[in-house]
This record gives C-alpha cells, sequence and structure tokens, in this order.
C-alpha cells in the first residue's frame, strides 16, 4: 500500500497547485481532494459536486465533470471504479474508505515505471485522517505525514475578501484563530508533518519541492515545476485553477495583496503576535533569504 501525505491549512493557501506539482514527481499521484468524496456528504452539501459525483444515471456528474488526468469521471482509472464503489460503503468509516483507495493504486503504473511511494490528499478542512497515533489499522502499514501549508496572513486576507466580500477584521482573526488550531492540533496527534509557507512555495518553487522531496526521502525531478505539463495526478475536486493551462503551466505568485489599501492588511506586521506567528508559519524554512 502506498503512503499518504496530507496537505492541511486553510482553504485558497495553494494547495491545489501543490497537489499537481507533487503529481508531477513519478512516485507520486496527488488526488486533489479525496477526503471530500470519500465523506459522507453532510446536510445542506447534497447539491455540491461531491454529492453530485456519487449520483448514477441521466444527468449524473460522473458524465460531464472530467478529472484532471483528461477523462471524464466515470473513465477516470482512479476515480470511476472508486465512485461505484463509495455508495454501498457508506457506513464505513473515512479511515477504512482511504484505506480501499490506497489498496486500488498499489498496482497503479507509474511514468517510466517506478513504484508509487505516496497518495497526496489536499483536502484541507479534514481534521480525521490526522487524529493521531496508533493509525487507524484500516490503513495498514502506510506512512502518513502531513504537509501543513500557510499562506502570508496579508495575502490570505487579500484573497479572501476579494472573493467573499468578508469583513476584512473577521479573516484575519480567523487566518490567527484556525491556524493556531491546525497547529497544535497536528502537535498533538503526533503525526510528522512538515511546515511550509505558499509564499516559499510560490517564489522559490524548485527549492521547496526539493525540501519536500528530501523529506519524503525521494529525489527532485524539474517536472514538478512544469505542473500542467506533467502532473499525474487525479484532481476531480479541489480548486477550478486546475482545467486553467495558463495557470497551472508553472508555479507562480499570486502578489496581488501588494497594491492593496486595505487596512488590516498594512497593519498585520505592526500586531506582535500575529506578526510573529507569520513569520513562523510562513517563512520558516529560510527559502527566501
Amino acid at each position: 500500500m502506498p503512503n499518504l501525505l496530507l496537505i492541511r491549512g486553510l482553504g485558497h493557501s495553494g494547495s491545489t497547485i501543490l497537489d499537481l506539482a507533487l503529481g508531477a514527481h513519478p512516485q507520486i499521484v496527488g488526488l486533489g481532494e479525496a477526503a471530500r468524496l470519500l465523506a459522507v456528504p453532510a446536510p445542506g452539501e447534497e447539491l455540491r459536486a461531491p454529492a453530485q459525483l456519487r449520483r448514477t444515471g441521466v444527468g449524473s456528474l460522473r458524465q460531464t465533470r472530467r478529472c484532471s488526468c483528461g477523462e471524464l469521471a466515470v473513465d477516470c482509472p482512479v476515480w470511476g471504479p472508486m465512485l461505484e464503489w463509495l455508495p454501498g460503503h457508506d457506513d464505513q468509516s473515512l479511515a477504512r474508505k482511504m484505506g480501499q483507495l490506497l489498496s486500488s493504486l498499489e498496482r497503479h503504473q507509474c511514468r517510466g515505471g517506478a513504484p508509487l511511494s505516496w497518495v497526496v490528499d489536499s483536502f484541507q478542512s479534514d481534521r480525521t485522517l490526522t487524529s493521531g497515533h496508533p493509525l487507524p489499522p484500516e490503513l495498514g502499514d502506510c506512512q502518513i505525514r502531513v504537509l501543513f501549508l500557510v499562506r502570508d496572513l496579508r495575502s490570505w486576507v487579500h484573497s479572501t475578501c476579494r472573493r467573499s466580500g468578508r469583513n476584512p477584521w473577521r479573516a484575519l482573526a480567523r487566518w490567527w484563530r484556525e491556524n493556531q488550531r491546525i497547529e497544535a492540533h497536528l502537535r498533538r496527534s503526533g503525526i510528522p508533518f512538515l511546515q511550509l509557507g505558499y509564499e516559499e512555495l510560490a517564489l522559490a518553487p524548485e527549492a521547496a519541492l526539493r525540501l519536500i522531496c528530501g523529506w519524503l526521502e525521494l529525489d527532485f525531478h524539474p517536472a514538478m515545476l512544469a505542473p500542467g505539463q506533467h502532473s499525474g495526478s487525479h484532481v476531480l475536486s479541489g480548486n477550478r485553477l486546475r482545467h486553467d493551462p495558463a495557470r497551472i503551466a508553472r508555479i507562480h505568485y499570486d502578489g496581488a495583496w501588494l497594491s492593496t489599501r486595505s487596512l488590516p492588511v498594512a497593519l498585520a506586521p505592526l500586531l506582535p503576535g500575529v506578526s510573529a506567528m507569520n513569520q513562523r508559519l510562513v517563512y520558516s524554512n529560510g527559502l527566501l533569504i
């Protein structure tokens, strides 16, 4: 059974492009928000894409939505069989379903015939699979590791408010509160995790990907720098940028926040606790020095 790499953190922090970049490695397959597809849809989410992908028959989203591999969901060699299996096994735990998904990939043929070492799940909101050791027996003897991905507070607040119209002070408070919770949760879990800043990934992609590969005990492959051309990921649920060839051609930085006049964005570096946390979570690997 391949090992499981979880990307966790706040949404809209770069997890989709990281998933695709990792999937360009010949021994890694990215699966996007796999845990979201596997989990039973919560009340009120029946019309969202993950729930719609579970349905069969005329008008099913499986017949129209494409995986990042280029195939329709129903024809995807990874998700096609899994979506058929899911409805009859929703009484099982998320760990059991993830174990089934990993087992189905044991015979997955990577490019060049290399053995599959890691499978990536980038559903950042999930906490079930990081609930701690010992690992659920349903996951067999696979390793679980976590990439804790954090975007610079100023960039994240600007992006969130531009997209949703959220009050910037509330967005700032959410960044502070949720990242504290995630970090504390990961430390309690005992699961090995690597802290990585979105800015480190986007501004120094080769250095960041080399760091990740070394941590996963894999060699770095230059193809990872051009995910749009080389990724072998099967991302069916995640950010829509996966279908935008220009945006996934390479890893680049969204610096729109640099021209904003937002007061919270401007004042964030002057808030000692916030500034120190931002520096520690986003820039601690020294990749931008």
